[in-house]
């Protein structure tokens, strides 16, 4: 039998602006075999994260930046091929960072790091593992409750209410009692977040006024503001907030592809007025407790009272196109790129 081939994505080099082609290479080796106590794993779908723009820059940052040459980091879910871990079978779904690639192989010693855990697909399609039970979840669920730490009658203000995380904020905020105004980009998106999702509104940030939209809105003012994309939103939320607001900064991607430095809130001053707080997060400070969060909300998605859309592309070939698609506002749901079938199913 031939040795099997992993297909990968490489960064090439970093990218100012927009990643282009040219950051990108394409590369093929054989697939090893694990070592003693390592794991092989077949990649069948990856999460594309807004987060993964910053982890190509260099310099300091939460996480070590990806290095040139190697293969481009990414999250995703897959099958065990081959073990000898004795936690891990032949078989076993799995979630981790996994790499754009078909095949990702682990040592005994990067297990931990790399996250690797078994999922239950009884509690979750492999996208939703992906979404609303994977990273963007946990980063929703964390934010939204440990930071915002929201109460019922609340107004919570969320920013790409489209998009995988504020999908989750927006219905857990509403499970837990609050008036959620989404703010996303375009009728359809909006249109869905309200009537699918059960936002009690939704701004058009591309077709119509935010601030007045949010003096619509929210006319008690904002609690809580989950924040997705920072720059003119972020100001203009800052105008609305209420007194002890509480501001959740998960991501900028107003800001990722900047070539001129990047832009603060110019009314922070509204902090002090109205002693407010503004708190960053970062996901992975919460892996002692993801499995708290995905009990709860796979409860919820069991019930029907949580939705999870996701948006999917196959093809390892389209990575570089399909990762623009974040930054364009084109996706619509979880950003999810498939790269192969289930030969298990």
């Amino acid at each position: 039998m031939s040795t099997p081939m992993n297909h990968q994505v490489r960064l090439a080099a970093r990218p100012v602006g927009l990643p282009t082609d040219a950051n990108w290479q394409f590369t093929t080796e054989p697939v090893a075999q694990p070592g003693p106590g390592g794991v092989l794993v077949k990649t069948l779908y990856l999460s594309l994260d807004p987060a993964m723009r910053g982890w190509m820059n260099e310099g300091k940052s939460y996480i070590p930046p990806v290095g040139i040459g190697e293969v481009m980091r990414a999250g995703g879910v897959g099958r065990v091929v081959a073990s000898n871990n004795p936690a891990f079978a032949v078989g076993d779904a799995v979630t981790g960072s996994l790499g754009v690639q078909e095949y990702a192989l682990f040592a005994e010693n990067e297990l931990r790091r790399a996250g690797l855990a078994r999922i239950d697909l009884r509690a979750g399609s492999w996208t939703q593992w992906l979404n609303v039970l994977g990273m963007p979840g946990m980063t929703g669920y964390f934010g939204l409750m440990d930071i915002g730490q929201p109460k019922a009658g609340e107004t919570v203000v969320v920013s790409g209410a489209a998009g995988a995380v504020g999908q989750t904020v927006g219905q857990l905020a509403k499970i837990k009692g609050c008036r959620v105004v989404g703010i996303a980009g375009g009728p359809a998106k909006c249109e869905w977040v309200v009537r699918e999702l059960g936002f009690d509104a939704c701004i058009d940030y591309k077709g119509g006024d935010v601030r007045a939209g949010l003096k619509e809105h929210c006319p008690q003012g904002v609690d809580i503001y989950f924040d997705n994309v920072g720059g003119d939103i972020l100001d203009t939320v800052l105008t609305r907030i209420n007194r002890k607001a509480r501001i959740i900064i998960c991501g900028a991607i107003s800001q990722y592809n900047n070539t001129t430095p990047v832009a603060g809130p110019k009314n922070y001053l509204s902090l002090l007025v109205n002693r407010a707080r503004m708190e960053g997060m970062v996901v992975f400070d919460y892996a002692d407790r993801y499995p708290q969060a995905i009990a709860e909300m796979a409860g919820y998605l069991r019930e029907g009272r949580m939705r999870s859309r996701e948006d999917v592309v196959r093809g390892l070939d389209n990575f570089p196109k399909t990762l623009l698609k974040l930054f364009n506002g084109e996706n619509f749901g979880k950003l999810v790129l498939q790269v192969a079938d289930d030969d298990a199913a």
